[in-house]
């Protein structure tokens, strides 16, 4: 039997006097993917916080694994603008300085070109990218990460994601991410839960998609066009996170999302 990498057993959260969790039960397993998602205010971001340790629980427990390393990347990151810095300075401030761990973090994210740049200098994506190569240089079993795909187009979601679920299978690390919609979050995912102060509904990605509290959650006025993706799977992961290929590959995944013009 697996042993949960981080576990949450009824975990409620009050802040000066104000629910932002309630009764929150998840487990996240070595080498999967887990997606919170949920509206605005739905207490994603407590949730990561809870998670992270920065946040105590009013009530309940979270237990992790022994020797749990997480690697984090934040929502937003401002950088003051006259720093002369560079993408190889910015990132050895993180605590590696060694320049061939710097580069293994950038050639997985495939952003390496980037290294010599002033940090100031490269595109919205390229930052994403560097920041998630920050969180990779802890050389994280948990990667979590604070709606990652903010602010970049559907076909650098989709980018995103694919990297992602190649840099869980490289690195075999679990994943932990929050975003306020779906996109392609549902085929690169193994496990989703549906929040807003409770959880809704969990499970696969197809099973939450297909959710009535999810549909009614998603269906006033929060989030609109509502369009499906299909993702080919020819492999699944273990409980190690270990790729098997699937004896036949004509199954389909069908990945609901909100598409946005």
């Amino acid at each position: 039997m697996t042993t949960p990498i981080v576990q949450l057993d009824d975990i409620c959260l009050n802040i000066r006097g104000q629910s932002l969790l309630n009764h929150i039960n998840m487990a996240l397993n070595p080498g999967e993917i887990m997606t919170v998602i949920g509206p605005n205010g739905a207490g994603k971001s407590s949730l990561l916080k809870i998670v992270l340790g920065l946040y105590k629980p009013s009530s309940g427990k979270r237990r992790i694994h022994k020797g749990l390393r997480i690697g984090y990347m934040p929502q937003k990151l401002q950088i003051d603008q006259s720093l002369p810095l560079t993408v190889q300075r910015f990132l050895a401030l993180a605590g590696n300085p060694n320049r061939q761990d710097i580069e293994a973090a950038l050639h997985d994210v495939n952003a390496l070109q980037t290294i010599t740049r002033p940090i100031q200098s490269i595109s919205g994506g390229e930052f994403q990218r560097v920041l998630l190569a920050r969180a990779l240089l802890r050389n994280p079993t948990l990667l979590v990460l604070d709606e990652p795909a903010q602010g970049v187009d559907l076909h650098g979601q989709q980018e995103l994601y694919q990297l992602l679920a190649g840099i869980r299978d490289k690195r075999q690390c679990a994943i932990l991410m929050v975003s306020h919609d779906l996109h392609f979050v549902m085929a690169r995912t193994d496990q989703v839960i549906c929040l807003n102060q409770h959880v809704c509904c969990s499970g696969t990605a197809d099973s939450v998609a297909n959710h009535p509290e999810y549909l009614a959650l998603f269906d006033q006025g929060i989030e609109k066009d509502f369009a499906v993706y299909t993702h080919h799977h020819d492999h699944h992961h273990n409980i190690h996170g270990d790729v098997v290929k699937d004896e036949t590959s004509s199954s389909h995944k069908q990945c609901s999302g909100h598409h946005h013009d």
